[in-house]
């Protein structure tokens, strides 16, 4: 299973980017942990041994999709000079 997230940024000059983040892992039958939400309690990422609900907000935070494309956004735009 793999979950996908794409952030699309436009500049007002109309140049757009994006930026994909990718959480990939296996889906489990019995939901096991309690935190997060939908489907982090049967969501096992790629060289874990734990579902996302059962890791801390910064543990999932660092290899979920959204955390990885929101992290590519923020380095484009600390890069970039305005």
């Amino acid at each position: 299973a793999q979950f996908r997230t794409v952030v699309t940024l436009i500049l007002p000059s109309g140049a757009q980017h994006q930026f994909e983040g990718i959480a990939r892992g296996w889906l489990i039958e019995a939901p096991t942990g309690e935190g997060g939400f939908g489907y982090d309690p049967i969501f096992v990422p790629e060289g874990y041994d734990r579902t996302f609900a059962q890791m801390t907000g910064p543990e999932k935070n660092a290899i979920s999709h959204r955390g990885i494309a929101i992290r590519k956004l923020i380095d484009f735009l600390q890069a970039t000079e305005w």
